[in-house]
């Protein structure tokens, strides 16, 4: 008998999601904190017999035939279950020398393995407890059941083909190149992700021609599944750009929020128009700051009673446009300031650097009065060991969702400091401009926010340093989403690298993570 090490115990989620499981029976208490239905063990004897001898090899070809041509029959596989176990005495005569026998291992078709992949890493469950509200792009569960059900299906499958291009793209993507794969279904040759890439690039397709079928008609155009659709066909084009090329992610997003002006406020009235229409309120508030565009319809529009499901974010996200509305104005003004007087010209100046100064202030009252539920926990990390860890302060989040939230608080801190450079800039001319208290109190404040936004980027990636608890135990650092977090930093992170103010230690390391995010997006 050939052993072959201590094979894992845990379920076949935990170990698809390489994550350590608990072990608890029947069901592991991972997959019921995220919501996951738990496939259940293989069996313990069965782990530790990986080859037989030709006669045993003989009888179980035999008994498994009707299994195997059952399982090749079908197309969808909910559950997938290992062979039964032979009896012990057959187990004796095993020998090390028939090494060609049968091999028991588990296969999972590429496009389930996708499917797992992206739900496992870029939807966001949200808690059954008291953080109920911090989800994102959960709507895509409800809405993929619904659509599957459908007795239309043929005429919902915008939806379906938009998923099936960003799962396939986000599992090429991260498993395209050599190195270690996820376990089951290993992806790691060139020619399997090109496959894989190739077949993203055709559901995209299928998933542009069927949603603009669904946006010509005028009544479905305004269903939830058309504008989920739109919403994953621009995270297709995230996952699969290059760095610096954004414009057709920009593209969708403004086809987003046209659906949800046409919508009206109606979306708002169920939970899932409501979670569609924050996660759109999101990828506004980053295009108009990457832009320099006001927001569509005014702040007042996207903030209000009715579209806030967790007041704390809102808050924020209210910040975040008024930031990105007086950008818009600034950038605007600056372009043709000879279109007034000089004493004008500098009343406005003024105007603005007092609007940008009273907007960080406010922002740096959100920050120090959040709730305990929002708190987060810094760790000192001085080791420079580890490449995916800056020395400095590293900060652990309540969930990813927070991170997120954070992280859109500082990039708008920075959009805040660089309007204060340039009106400092434009009021001290001919002098020099780096001489005035404000880019003294930018360049501090600038500074400590790339920090912050540093000191993010293991929890968002899932590179926590070890930790121990009160009696020394090292506590796992269980960070599910990671692929959602290599989402949510992509423009921290460009944001970052386009200061002045960081040190040429921190613009490399930023600049790494952004040169990995750009080519591994599937995270």
């Amino acid at each position: 008998m050939v052993y072959l090490g201590r094979p894992s115990k845990g379920c076949q989620m935990c170990r698809t999601r390489r994550i350590k499981c608990d072990e608890t029976k029947p069901t592991c208490n991972q997959c019921s904190k995220a919501r996951r239905q738990c496939p259940g063990y293989r069996d313990e004897f069965d782990l530790l017999l990986r080859n037989e001898n030709q006669a045993a090899a003989r009888r179980a070809l035999k008994a498994n035939s009707t299994t195997a041509s059952a399982a090749s029959s079908s197309k969808k596989v909910a559950v997938l279950k290992e062979s039964q176990p032979h009896p012990r005495q057959q187990a004796l005569q095993l020998s090390r020398s028939q090494t060609t026998a049968l091999t028991n291992s588990l296969s999972i078709p590429t496009e389930d393995l996708a499917t797992c992949h992206f739900l496992s890493n870029f939807v966001l469950v949200p808690g059954q407890e008291q953080h109920s509200a911090r989800g994102y792009n959960h709507f895509l569960l409800p809405l993929l059941q619904q659509y599957s059900n459908s007795a239309d299906r043929e005429g919902n499958m915008h939806l379906q083909h938009a998923f099936n291009a960003c799962a396939l793209a986000s599992l090429g993507e991260r498993y395209g190149s050599p190195g270690p794969g996820p376990g089951l279904g290993r992806i790691t040759t060139e020619k399997e992700k090109y496959s894989l890439l190739q077949k993203s690039a055709a559901e995209y397709t299928l998933a542009l021609r069927a949603t603009n079928a669904a946006l010509r008609d005028p009544v479905r155009c305004k269903e939830d599944g058309v504008l989920a659709a739109v919403l994953l066909l621009g995270m297709f084009e995230n996952i699969t750009a290059k760095p610096n090329t954004g414009s057709a992610w920009g593209s969708h997003v403004e086809g987003a929020v046209q659906l949800v002006k046409a919508r009206g406020k109606k979306q708002l009235q169920t939970e899932l128009g409501l979670q569609l229409f924050i996660v759109v309120r999101t990828q506004v508030i980053i295009h108009n700051l990457i832009t320099a565009n006001a927001p569509a319809m005014g702040v007042s529009w996207w903030i209000n009673e009715e579209a806030t499901a967790d007041p704390t974010a809102t808050a924020c996200q209210r910040l975040n446009l008024v930031a990105a509305e007086l950008r818009s104005q600034v950038y605007h003004f600056l372009a043709d300031p000879l279109s007034y007087s000089l004493s004008s010209s500098i009343a406005i100046i003024k105007s603005f650097l007092a609007r940008a100064q009273a907007l960080d202030f406010e922002t740096v009252q959100w920050l120090s009065t959040l709730p305990p539920s929002w708190r987060l926990e810094s760790i000192p990390y001085s080791s420079s060991d580890n490449e995916n860890i800056f020395p400095g302060i590293v900060d652990i989040y309540p969930d990813m969702w927070t991170a997120a939230i954070y992280n859109l608080a500082r990039t708008t801190r920075l959009v805040l400091m660089s309007i204060i450079v340039r009106c400092a800039a434009f009021l001290a001319r001919p002098g020099d401009y780096r001489t005035t208290a404000e880019y003294a109190f930018a360049s501090r404040t600038a500074s400590g926010v790339v920090a912050d936004v540093i000191g993010s980027i293991p929890f968002h990636l899932g590179h926590l340093p070890p930790r121990r608890d009160i009696n020394g135990d090292v506590r796992e650092n269980n960070n599910n989403g990671r692929g959602l977090g290599g989402y949510f930093l992509t423009w921290p992170l460009a944001c970052v690298v386009s200061q002045d103010y960081v040190s040429d230690a921190r613009k490399l390391f930023a600049a790494l993570w952004v040169s990995r995010e750009g080519e591994r997006k599937g995270c």
